[in-house]
């Protein structure tokens, strides 16, 4: 049984490393050091190409479950995570040389793994898992494209509005409505004042913006305009754009507002909004505290922050099913960031779950179902979720994650039960995900 990972970051090596575990031959497929992209600088795999932290290490947030949940079922980025480790408070950072460093020495010495250094250009027959991460080299994409086949499968920029909790919008300030009332009352409708609004403009218009990346260029803005860039372009631009209030009755008063933020699902169970419209570039704690001036939106929990930056991603509800695989040809599957999973534990997640599918599948054995109650099984659920109309790229959290059975009061304590849920089935499922 043999298996073609291409790709040696966080993903490529941890689903090649579950593979090799199962008895899986892998030939695992790295451009380095022949070729690099522009954000990568050493020759070892699983390259921390930004931050060196893999961000929360407490139950609380749903990250820090991802992490618990991975390092419970033998996940190769998570031990090489915990032995470099650096002091970061509550978060997991690491030594980023000597991570990277461990990950390419347990690699290179499986003997499961053989190594191939080069640009892959074509699929090779048989089993194949395609992880070569949001900056895949344009013939490999061109290759996917033709493999994928719709014009829009494959997006080379990822261009999105920030997703926020559903049950963190303040309703007493909002009103669930369609524009002229037609069809269903789908949107969560968020009004302004002229005094409010005026204050909205004021500081979108001179928030701070984020770095432009050496290996991107302005063609991010090309086909969708930030938010705060048409908001530059006059105070009325807005108004007859995303926050045109036409069509929408404020119900408390009759008459339409004088700007109305809509909000609209992003996921089949309604626990996750998108702001519509409200495509940025703007830092995230600017895009915090800007968005946060909307009163409807005074205490909003934003589960993803909005992003214009070079990501090729796949249409993912369309063409992949919860294991990571194409629906079309199962042999051929993907993980990483290139599935639409976000950061880097996420990243590292698909890869286990589509290697662990994959083992199993080779081996005639069952399908393992993680469900939605555990974040592993969350995110393969979200990017399959064909509800998802406009699929954007999600981090992990407990939005995407069904509510527990019974009130328990305060944020904290209401996440640390959903992890303890998540991990008692965890805890049942391990034996079953080391076959």
């Amino acid at each position: 049984m043999k298996v073609s990972v291409i790709g040696a970051g966080l993903a490529g090596s941890e689903a090649a490393w579950q593979l090799a575990q199962r008895g899986i031959q892998v030939t695992l497929y790295e451009m380095k050091p022949e070729k690099r992209t522009p954000a990568h600088v050493t020759n070892d795999f699983a390259e921390l190409c930004c931050s060196n932290s893999l961000r929360s290490d407490q139950l609380e947030n749903a990250v820090g479950l991802l992490k618990e949940e991975l390092r419970r079922l033998g996940s190769l980025i998570m031990t090489c995570a915990d032995a470099t480790r650096v002091e970061a408070g509550g978060a997991l950072a690491v030594d980023r040389n000597g991570f990277s460093a461990m990950v390419t020495k347990k690699i290179r010495s499986c003997p499961n793994i053989t190594i191939v250094p080069g640009e892959v250009t074509d699929l090779a027959e048989g089993e194949v898992l395609v992880a070569s991460g949001p900056l895949t080299s344009d013939a490999l994409a061109q290759r996917l494209q033709e493999l994928l086949g719709a014009d829009t499968a494959l997006h080379f920029y990822d261009a999105a509005a920030p997703l926020i909790a559903a049950d963190s919008v303040d309703m007493n300030s909002a009103w669930m409505g369609s524009r002229y009332d037609k069809g269903t009352a789908d949107y969560a409708n968020c009004p302004m004042t002229q005094a409010e609004y005026d204050a909205f403009w004021q500081a979108l218009t001179t928030a701070e913006e984020a770095p432009v990346h050496g290996f991107e260029d302005q063609k991010v803005f090309e086909g969708c305009m930030p938010v705060e860039v048409m908001a530059r372009r006059g105070h009325d631009t807005l108004l007859y754009g995303p926050l045109k209030p036409r069509g929408l009755d404020d119900p408390r008063t009759g008459r339409w507002p004088y700007a109305v933020v809509q909000l609209r699902r992003d996921n089949s169970d309604g626990s996750v909004y998108n702001l519509v419209g409200f495509q940025t570039h703007l830092k995230f704690p600017e895009q915090k505290r800007v968005f946060s001036m909307i009163p409807a939106l005074r205490n909003a929990e934003f589960l993803r922050y909005g992003v214009m930056h070079r990501n090729t991603f796949l249409d993912s509800p369309r063409l992949l099913d919860r294991y990571y695989r194409m629906k079309k040809e199962p042999r051929v599957a993907f993980a990483g960031q290139m599935t639409g999973v976000e950061g880097y534990v996420e990243s590292c997640a698909s890869g286990y779950l589509a290697a662990v599918e994959l083992s199993r599948r080779l081996r005639d054995l069952p399908p393992l179902d993680f469900p939605r109650e555990t974040a592993i099984g969350a995110l393969g659920l979200y990017i399959s979720d064909t509800a998802v109309t406009v699929f954007q790229p999600m981090n992990i959290n407990f939005g995407i994650m069904p509510p527990l059975d019974h009130r328990v009061k305060g944020k904290r304590d209401k996440n640390a039960e959903l992890s303890r849920r998540s991990l008692e089935i965890v805890n049942g499922m391990r034996e079953e995900t080391l076959r």
